[in-house]
């Protein structure tokens, strides 16, 4: 056989060895399910890997998803971050700082890869890495909104601020949740919450603030936080006489109120209580 014959079938064997078949089988694409997981790259460090139905989304764990250090940075928001604070200290203002309409594209592709890892990182219940790349996020949302030259670039992402936010308080209040810190899970939920709607209050959309999706996620959050909270014995009796009441059952709602006025009373400090103090 003449070498021009064979050399198809090298061909074929060299694309063979690309073949990710072997890393899909095994773990099938399922519709509407967000199907992650971590593994180890050939050079020891994790990933993460998203299944897709046409394959599969590799990130590494840390700096930019792709492992790309455009410029030298980690990312391409962090390039233009340096390149701002250099304008600042030479000029001494950020006035004159302009982003173009492609450098602005740019950033909007590196921000879809930030958002696929924190989605994977989130399933995975790696909140730090979600808190981590939500924070970034909106940060490029805060440079192109300020800086961008054209008005279409600096609006265009501001639709996904409220998603974000939710996400990053969601992560960031897991974490003290996991913790057993559920004063802390609260706060942070509560924080998110006043985010989004100081947004749609500085579009003029407050209506929108209740129809959200995204303060829907949140409110359901912070319900589930309170019922870890330790309840106030008043306010148990006190639920409890609300009950009693609307049963009709007034000897136990009379028994109730006496429990409650004797809780509500001011404690007369004791012998032991003075020796304490």
């Amino acid at each position: 056989m003449s070498d021009e014959l064979s050399r198809p079938e090298k061909t074929e064997a060299r694309s063979a060895s690309k073949d990710i078949a072997s890393v899909l089988r095994g773990w099938s694409y399922e519709p509407g399910v967000i199907n992650v997981r971590k593994i180890h790259g050939i050079d020891g460090s994790p990933k993460v890997q998203m299944r897709l139905d046409l394959g599969l989304l590799q990130m590494e764990m840390n700096g930019r998803p792709d492992g790309v250090r455009p410029h030298g940075c980690e990312s391409l928001l962090e390039y233009f971050e340096r390149q701002l604070a250099e304008h600042q200290n030479r000029y001494g203002t950020e006035l004159g700082f302009h982003l173009s309409s492609s450098q602005c594209a740019s950033l909007r592709e590196e921000a879809v890869q930030y958002y696929h890892r924190y989605l994977s990182l989130f399933v995975l219940e790696e909140f730090p890495g979600v808190v981590r790349d939500t924070a970034r996020n909106l940060r490029l949302l805060d440079l192109c909104g300020k800086f961008a030259e054209d008005e279409q670039d600096r609006l265009v992402l501001e639709q996904y601020r409220p998603y974000i936010t939710m996400m990053h308080a969601r992560a960031q209040a897991s974490i003290f949740f996991a913790d057993q810190k559920y004063v802390e899970a609260l706060g942070k939920v509560e924080e998110g919450l006043a985010e989004i709607k100081e947004f749609f209050a500085r579009f003029g959309q407050e209506e929108a603030y209740d129809q959200s999706n995204e303060v829907r996620v949140l409110k359901r959050f912070a319900r589930d936080i309170r019922r870890k909270l330790p309840v106030n014995p008043v306010t148990r009796l006190q639920r409890k006489l609300e009950k009693a009441i609307k049963d009709e059952r007034y000897e136990e709602a009379a028994r109730l109120r006496d429990k409650i006025s004797e809780l509500q009373r001011p404690r007369r400090a004791t012998g032991e209580d003075k020796a304490r103090a």
